[in-house]
């Protein structure tokens, strides 16, 4: 790859997608990363155990602003427990530099991946998000 970040992330750098505090949230989770002092906020709207909405708000870099953009996206109608599972395989898939997310995943997360591979210090990064959305969710 001849530039670190693609079209995709790009994309969800200028236009993530919902990229807002959310009013009517159930629950909040937040993350930091004390090397770089990014921040983040994740809102859930749950009906039942499904969510309904996700939403985030930080103060990062692109990598985490994509990540997030990405995730919440993913993340919008699944059951908690499968939110829950997917954020434990999309870190796997970091710290063990899986060149894969498998056939259900979208498209962009490996776009995130690519990144991390290319330069492992931006591990930390792609994962605040997935950190704050297992707070909100009671799994620390």
């Amino acid at each position: 790859m001849s530039k670190l970040y693609d079209d995709i992330l790009l994309d969800h750098i200028r236009n993530a997608r919902n990229f807002r505090e959310m009013n009517d949230a159930d629950r909040k989770g937040e993350s930091t990363n004390p090397l770089c002092g990014d921040s983040f906020s994740v809102f859930v709207r749950l009906e039942g155990e499904t969510l309904a909405d996700v939403s985030f708000q930080c103060e990062c870099c692109g990598i985490s602003m994509a990540s997030a953009s990405i995730m919440t996206d993913w993340m919008r109608g699944r059951g908690v427990r499968e939110a829950l599972a997917l954020q434990e395989r999309f870190l796997s898939a970091l710290h063990s530099h899986e060149e894969t997310l498998g056939p259900d995943a979208p498209p962009d997360h490996e776009a995130v991946l690519r990144v991390v591979r290319a330069t492992p210090a931006r591990e930390g990064c792609a994962s605040m998000a997935w950190r704050a959305l297992a707070s909100a969710l009671g799994k620390a």
